[in-house]
Parts: C-alpha cells; sequence; structure tokens
C-alpha cells in the first residue's frame, strides 16, 4: 500500500470530498425511516393532512440533498480513480522500460502486460469503490444498527445476534478466496502468454498441421482456468445469498416478535416499519460489502503483483546522466576476460572473453549456434552486467556511460527484427526523433531499402501494423538495418544482419556502407563466413570461449574449428 500512496496524494481533495458527501448521504438516509414512521403514525393514522404534507416536503427534501450529494460523490470517485489508473500504468510503464536484461527476464512479457492493464484496473476499481462505499457503508451499517435499538431494544437484539453471524460469514469469506485470486492471476498469466506465442507463430504451426495439438494444449490450459475460476466464482456467489438468508431471518424473528408487540400496544405499525427499513439498510449495507470483499481481495492480488514490478530498484547499467563522455580514443573497444553466466545457468555462457577493436575498424564473430555471439552483442550494449573482466569504451569503463548515451554510440541491428506499428519513417528515426528527412533516406539507400519503401503507398509514411506484418523478411530486415544507420552512430554492430538477404542484396549494402560510411567502427556477428570474411580481425568462439582471433587467411590454416566452419 505505501507504494500506492504516491498515486492517490494528487487527489487528496477527491479522497476528502467525495466521502463527506457520501457521508452526508447516509446521515438523510438514516433520517428517512424516522419521517416514514412519523407521516404513518402520526398522519394517516390520523388522516392529518398538514402532517402529510409537512412530512413528505421534508422528505422530498431529504432525498434531493442526499441525490445531490451522492453525485458529487460519484463525480470525485471517477476524476479519483483515472487519475490514479492514468498515473499508475504510467509508472509501471516507464519502470518497464527502465529495466535491465535480468530484471525484465526475471518476469516476462506476458505477466508485464497482465499487470498494466488487467491488475491497474483492478486497482483503479478499488480506488473508485473507496471513495464511493468504504466511508457509507459502516456509517449505515452502525447508524442503523443504534437506530434499530432506540426504537426498540427487544427488536434490537436480534439485530446483535445476526451481526457477528454476517461477520464471521464474510470473514470466512476472505479467507478462503484471498489465495486462490493470486492463483487465478498467475493461470491468467499463463494463458496470455501461451496464447501470445500461439499467435506470434500461426505461420508455423499451420506450415507443419500442428493445429489439433496446439488446440489440445491450449484448451487444456483454458479448461484450467476456467476450472479455476469457476471454483472462485461459486465461493463468491455464497457470499449474497448467505448474508440474505441470515438477514431473511433475522426479518422474520422480528415481524413474529414486533407483531406481537403491536397486538398489546408495546409498538406502533409506523416503529415497527421503521425498524423493517432500518433492517433493509443494514442488509443492503452487508451486501455491499460482500461485493467489497470479492474486490478488495482481488485488488490485494493485484497490488502484490504490481508492487512487484514498482519494487524493481534502479539498475546501475540503466542510470541516466547528463554528462557526456568523449569518443575520440583510438580504441572503439576493448574487451578483457569477459565472463558472463545466466540466472540458474549450469555454466558460463561467455568465459574470458578478450579482444580489441581499434576506431575504424572491423571485427567479424563467427561459431555454431550457441556459442554465446548474442551474449556478447547484449553485454556491449549493457543490456546485462558481467559475472567478471571488463569492457571499455572508446577508452572509458562501459559503467562510466549513460545509458542513452551508451545506446546512441552504438548503432545495432539485432538478429530478430522487431518493427513497431507506425509509419516507416517512425521506425527509421527511433534512434533521433530528430532526422531529417534526407538522414532518413540515405539510411535506406545504404540499407538497399529505399527502392521498396518508395514503392510502398505512402512511401516513407506508410503505415506499419504490428512486427510489419505485410512486409517480408528481407524488407523488415533492411528497414531494421538503415533504423540502425540513421543516427550515424560511431560503432555499428551488425547482429546476423544479412539473415534475410539474398546474396546480391547483401553485396550491395556493404559496398554501400563502406563508401558512405567507412569510418564507422564495425562488429559483424554471424554464422556464415563470407559475412566476416572481409573483417580486419575474426573471433572465433566454441560453446562461450574463445578459440581464435585474426585474419581469415591465418584461422583457414590455423584453425581447425574455423576451417570446418569454411567447409
Amino acid at each position: 500500500m505505501r507504494r500506492l500512496l504516491p498515486f492517490l496524494k494528487p487527489y487528496r481533495k477527491q479522497f476528502i470530498l467525495g466521502p463527506a458527501a457520501k457521508l452526508l448521504e447516509a446521515v438523510l438516509e438514516l433520517f428517512m425511516p424516522v419521517l416514514m414512521a412519523h407521516l404513518i403514525d402520526f398522519g394517516l393514522a390520523r388522516g392529518d393532512r398538514a402532517v402529510i404534507f409537512s412530512t413528505g416536503l421534508w422528505m422530498l427534501l431529504t432525498t434531493s440533498v442526499g441525490l445531490a450529494s451522492a453525485c458529487v460523490c460519484q463525480y470525485s470517485a471517477a476524476v479519483a480513480a483515472q487519475g490514479v489508473g492514468v498515473s499508475l500504468r504510467a509508472a509501471l510503464f516507464d519502470r518497464v522500460l527502465s529495466m535491465s536484461g535480468a530484471q525484465f527476464d526475471r518476469f516476462g512479457s506476458q505477466t508485464l502486460y497482465s499487470r498494466l492493464t488487467n491488475d491497474a484496473a483492478q486497482l483503479q476499481s478499488a480506488v473508485n469503490m473507496t471513495i464511493r462505499l468504504v466511508i457509507r457503508a459502516p456509517f449505515v451499517c452502525i447508524g442503523s444498527v443504534v437506530a434499530a435499538l432506540l426504537l426498540n431494544w427487544r427488536l434490537g437484539l436480534i439485530v446483535l445476534v445476526a451481526l457477528p453471524l454476517l461477520a464471521g460469514a464474510l470473514y470466512g469469506m476472505i479467507r478462503v478466496t484471498s489465495p486462490l485470486y493470486a492463483r487465478l492471476q498467475k493461470k491468467l498469466d499463463a494463458l496470455g502468454s501461451r496464447l501470445r506465442e500461439l499467435l506470434t507463430g500461426v505461420r508455423v504451426v499451420r506450415a507443419f498441421a500442428g493445429e489439433p495439438y496446439e488446440t489440445k494444449k491450449f484448451r487444456a490450459a483454458n479448461d484450467e482456468l476456467a476450472g479455476l475460476s469457476v471454483k472462485v466464482g461459486r465461493l463468491a456467489a455464497l457470499t449474497n445469498p448467505l448474508t440474505t438468508l441470515i438477514l431473511n431471518v433475522a426479518i422474520l424473528c422480528i415481524l413474529w416478535l414486533g407483531g406481537r408487540q403491536i397486538s398489546v400496544g408495546g409498538l406502533t405499525t409506523g416503529e415497527l416499519l421503521a425498524f423493517l427499513s432500518y433492517v433493509t439498510q443494514i442488509l443492503t449495507t452487508l451486501v455491499i460489502a460482500s461485493s467489497l470483499v470479492v474486490l478488495y481481495t482481488r485488488s490485494a492480488a493485484s497490488l502484490a503483483r504490481v508492487n512487484e514490478v514498482l519494487a524493481v530498484g534502479d539498475d546501475p547499467a540503466e542510470r541516466r546522466t547528463d554528462r557526456a563522455l568523449p569518443t575520440d580514443g583510438a580504441t572503439a573497444l576493448e574487451v578483457r576476460d569477459l565472463t558472463f553466466r545466466y540466472p540458474n545457468a549450469a555454466r558460463p555462457s561467455l568465459q574470458d572473453v578478450s579482444f580489441t577493436l581499434p576506431k575504424g575498424g572491423s571485427l567479424g564473430v563467427i561459431g555454431a549456434t550457441g556459442a554465446g555471439k548474442s551474449t556478447l552483442v547484449a553485454l556491449l550494449l549493457r543490456f546485462y552486467r558481467p559475472e567478471a573482466g571488463e569492457i571499455r569504451l572508446f577508452g572509458r569503463p562501459l559503467d562510466e556511460y549513460d545509458a542513452h548515451q551508451l545506446r546512441r554510440l552504438i548503432g545495432l541491428v539485432p538478429q530478430r527484427v522487431d518493427l513497431l506499428t507506425g509509419s516507416v519513417a517512425d521506425n527509421i528515426r527511433m534512434g533521433n526523433p530528430a532526422l531529417t528527412q534526407d538522414d532518413l533516406v540515405r539510411a535506406a539507400r545504404i540499407a538497399q531499402a529505399d527502392g521498396f519503401i518508395s514503392a510502398l503507398r505512402g512511401g516513407y509514411d506508410a503505415r506499419l501494423t504490428e512486427g510489419g506484418g505485410r512486409l517480408s523478411g528481407g524488407q523488415r530486415q533492411r528497414i531494421a538495418i538503415a533504423r540502425a544507420l540513421a543516427p550515424r552512430p560511431p560503432i555499428l554492430i551488425l547482429d546476423d544482419a544479412s539473415s534475410a538477404l539474398d546474396y546480391a542484396t547483401d553485396a550491395a549494402f556493404r559496398r554501400a556502407l563502406a563508401e558512405e560510411m567507412g569510418d564507422t567502427t564495425l562488429l559483424v556477428v554471424s554464422q556464415r563466413v563470407w559475412a566476416v570474411a572481409s573483417c580486419d580481425t575474426v573471433l572465433v568462439l566454441d560453446d562461450g570461449a574463445p578459440v581464435a582471433l585474426g585474419r581469415h587467411e591465418e584461422l583457414c590454416r590455423s584453425c581447425e574449428i574455423y576451417r570446418q566452419i569454411v567447409a
């Protein structure tokens, strides 16, 4: 709850005004049975029109003021709830974007998506109901009990016996359903993750005729979620009937005992009806309270999940400063004895890797699948922190760089291309929103993408769907290359960047890159020999360890693993 307070503070006025207005409505609501009893006993029973008229006016005034108070409360609750929801989602989004690779991996994308949407919406509903009902419900309940006792203490004893039974029923429901709601959220995350995976790989599933198998797995996960939801729903659904049963039994006892008192003159008809009104108010309040119990039980699970994200500390790798470091060193990149192990991994993914890349030079990194090539790229971008060793950029330790400056110095074409919904220009301009149209066209021409982009309807303003689904793999990869080239970074990393390009397009791209950006320091990561053969130096990795470092011709003579890759 402590982490939620900063989001509630801007709406202090609503949290004061809303409950105060609701409290006024509750006070007026408690007066209505008294006015009704007066109307019956002194107006209708005696045929006194003046009493009927004056009491009716008072009831109308009370109702009107109560309605106005309720509107003020509803408005305050809506403003506060929407504001808290917007601020909470923004804070969660900022926190997710500031996570390091290790922190992000600990959660996973699907559960973060669920916490940003479902859990934030659940807490928004809790804020709304807190303003609207948390003050009103106990006040009306306690006030009705006190008023009933003042009207007739004998009948009031029945209410006092019923209330502990109701409280026990609600408490038992909280104890049983709280852990179930937490499990339900986890099942929902798992199903969402499974669904996202299926939608992303739907073409692969269809290509291998895997629909029956995947459908069976999805239905199993869906049925498991449905079964738990039904179980929780049945338990939660017992709350209202249970509270209603207890109160209705109490009402039957009140009618029986109240009828006997009327027959001996110990109670008037108006007083009995007023007493029943108070009991009905208690019943209504408890039904509302049971709904709040369900809401707050679910909200408690959501709050715990949201707190886990908000509690993630700032990773030193993602810190931001205003200090700009120089980039004029003779050595662009230096790696010394680099070792890295993923959490819970049995062995390191990289071990004792060392190399030096001079400014304007080129280095190829090659190795079989799982050799640690992409892990090395992630460490250079400081997505993860090494277990041992050091990385220096332009002569300075990587840790001294601001996260934004570091990633502006290094242009990356990743192995997996991710394009975002928006125009082609927006995707290319991602590294620097201030880039001009000429900068975009220049980068696209080097990446051999200008031709097909210009042929799109709208050209550079053509809209892309999520992931660039309407483009081929090679087109998406060329847009990713243009995105990395557009800000003119001093260091460019090509992580298997030509895997979807044909040989002619790849050769044209490399010629254009050498002509237009010949002074760029280049790191080429690939499984293809011809992609790294032209580099000044080639680093061969095998199972995370460096095997050899040298020129292509030297490695062909001296490195058996490299000769096997060439063959």
